[in-house]
């Protein structure tokens, strides 16, 4: 609420108004309206202001009914003089005091799951235990097909590998005078149509040729950044008539990428070429399996003679072995394989094949995906929930029915009585009335207060309603 403030008023304002009450002028300290809302309220214009009317008690409404209105009945208050001089411009005395409206918070009734039925209703209900028990065992389904289903999405964003078997074929022919070196393998163990192409394996593949023959383009690179297209294999074409040797270099694609052992720690773990997450399992095993971890410090182990001439130190801590073994660690060498390019003989010539250990991605079955897709697209559960929850619902408004007529049969004074008090509290909270005090606005000095005079100078000066 803001400072009333005065403003000049014309005296036609007071003839434009003939159901004003008879009097002087105006008031000492006269709350005076500007001449565009003297206009506004000979029109019928609702005149504006800052400040909002203050809300009446209802004891004084009933009794201000006629004022305003020209009626012989009606007695003519005189007003009380106001304190302020003539033409000050503000009111004096302290700033008037905001008064804030709000509703009283209201403590939220905690919602009840749609599957659920309250106590009392269960207990009003002795059929529902079996539906209880019959929740119980869906919450455990539903748990158990979400861990499946999130097994499942796991296993497909980032898929298992299995190692297998790649056999890499190497090959040559030739005829008029020009000759053709062929490379392509494929997977032996358990061949599937998912399984990867020959091409995802590699990272490069360099052929080099004879310089002194081929000077002008002796090397021939594929990289699989350049070239992301999946192939089976890859050919090399030239003109010639002399057989040389063509060496053939295979950087592999790890995925996740392996590294190479040192001698030493081969000869602990047993592994030649491994991931750094199975060299750190290996090592951890190695600890278990030699009842090396301290009992009172299980973060740490002690190194023996192996460990110790592979750390140099005879105590270690687990977390600090993964940048300990980074010392023993190196990118495996690329593959070199040869090849004789023959240009007389049968065709092709120099058949050669090569066994390398890969690792395949294990994709999931058919069945699995199949059964995403139904968990997605299961219109029928929906339905069931649907008109479960609505069941459910009902059973809620049926018990509240119930409460609302078993209350009022034990005692209806009081039940009734209970009733018109709480919906009179919601009352006040909706229309905002929930901070009157009315003990307080039945005092006179209620009506003493700065904000009144300017109150009942903006309920005269309002329009009176048609047909009085």
């Amino acid at each position: 609420m803001q400072t009333p403030q005065s403003v000049p008023v014309s005296h036609s304002q007071q003839a434009a108004q003939p159901n004003l009450l008879r009097g002087p002028p105006h008031f000492p300290g006269h709350f005076q309206v500007p001449n565009s809302q003297t206009v506004a309220s000979a029109q019928g214009g609702p005149s504006q202001s800052h400040l909002p009317p203050h809300p009446q008690p209802q004891s004084t409404r009933a009794a201000n009914t006629n004022v305003g209105v020209s009626s012989p009945a009606a007695k003519r208050v005189p007003p009380r003089p106001h304190s302020r001089p003539a033409g000050q411009g503000q009111v004096s005395g302290p700033m008037l005091k905001t008064m804030e409206l709000a509703p009283a918070a209201r403590k939220r009734k905690r919602k009840l799951p749609d599957k659920h039925l309250p106590e009392k209703v269960a207990s009003l209900l002795p059929e529902s235990a079996l539906y209880t028990q019959l929740l119980k065992f869906e919450s455990r389904l539903d748990a158990s097909l979400v861990r499946m289903k999130t097994n499942i999405m796991e296993s497909v964003k980032n898929p298992q590998r299995v190692q297998k078997t790649l056999r890499v074929y190497v090959f040559n022919t030739y005829s008029n005078q020009t000759w053709s070196l062929r490379i392509f393998g494929r997977i032996l163990d358990n061949q599937t149509p998912s399984d990867p192409k020959f091409s995802s394996f590699f990272k490069k593949i360099t052929v080099y040729l004879d310089q002194t023959l081929y000077s002008d383009n002796h090397v021939i690179l594929w990289e699989s950044s350049r070239s992301p297209k999946l192939r089976d294999g890859f050919e090399v074409r030239r003109k010639g008539d002399k057989e040389f040797t063509a060496l053939i270099r295979l950087e592999m694609n790890h995925l996740p990428e392996k590294y190479k052992l040192s001698p030493a720690l081969q000869d602990v773990l047993g592994i030649e070429v491994e991931t750094r997450a199975r060299i750190l399992n290996a090592l951890w095993q190695y600890v278990k399996a030699k009842n090396l971890q301290i009992p009172d410090e299980t973060s740490s182990f002690m190194c023996d003679p192996p460990l110790r001439k592979i750390f140099g130190e005879e105590k270690m801590k687990f977390c600090a072995l993964s940048q300990k073994i980074d010392q023993h660690l190196t990118i495996p060498q690329p593959i070199h394989l040869e090849h004789k390019v023959r240009l007389s003989g049968d065709s092709p010539s120099g058949n050669a094949c090569y066994d390398i250990l890969v690792d395949v991605p294990f994709m999931p079955q058919k069945e699995m995906l199949s059964y995403l897709e139904s968990v997605r697209k299961n219109k029928e559960i929906d339905a069931c929930d649907e008109a479960i929850s609505s069941a459910i619902k009902k059973i809620h408004e049926h018990y509240q029915r119930r409460s609302f007529f078993l209350g009022f049969s034990q005692s209806p004074a009081e039940f009734i009585n209970a009733l018109i008090a709480s919906q009179a509290r919601d009352l006040k909270i909706v229309s905002g009335d929930s901070v009157r005090d009315e003990e307080h606005e039945r005092r006179s000095g209620f009506y003493h207060q700065a904000w009144v005079e300017d109150a009942v100078i903006r309920y005269l000066n309002r329009k009176a309603p048609a047909g009085q």
